[in-house]
């Protein structure tokens, strides 16, 4: 089994459709401060790369959340869209958006220095500090 696939979905309205032409079967969560904000609580995502389309752009908004990244939403439902790293044009996006999400695996957690002590997940994953997420984004985060 790959670990690549191509996916497609859509925001809760239907207004936007997005297809991701190659994204990883491997969905994680953040918990760090502007996710919990974002979403009430750990975003889970997936690793959608550049390569990435949106149907009746009009619909999509983008939020400056830092230097370095945007957030995307829907202008109708307000549906989380994408995290997306401006340097790399490298696009997250929460796994709930796309069609047939059983085929995820949920296998990693990041910013898990952030996360509150309420809520807690039964899955072993790797799990990454914000100071080593950082670390491996460093490149990417320049401007």
């Amino acid at each position: 089994m790959s670990n690549l696939i191509a996916g497609k979905g859509s925001c809760l309205c239907g207004a936007v459709n997005v297809f991701a032409e190659t994204m990883t079967i491997k969905a994680g969560a953040c918990h760090c401060s502007m996710c919990q904000k974002w979403a009430g609580g750990p975003l889970i995502m997936v690793d959608c790369g550049s390569d990435v389309s949106f149907q009746d752009k009009e619909n999509v908004a983008a939020f400056n959340s830092s230097e370095w990244a945007e957030r995307g939403f829907c202008k109708k439902c307000g549906s989380h869209l994408f995290y997306r790293l401006k340097a790399r044009n490298q696009y997250f996006m929460p796994v709930g958006i796309f069609d047939n999400v059983e085929q995820f695996i949920f296998d990693h957690q990041i910013f898990i220095d952030e996360k509150p002590e309420y809520y807690c997940f039964s899955n072993e994953t790797q799990n990454m500090t914000g100071a080593e997420v950082f670390a491996m984004f460093a490149p990417a985060t320049e401007s």
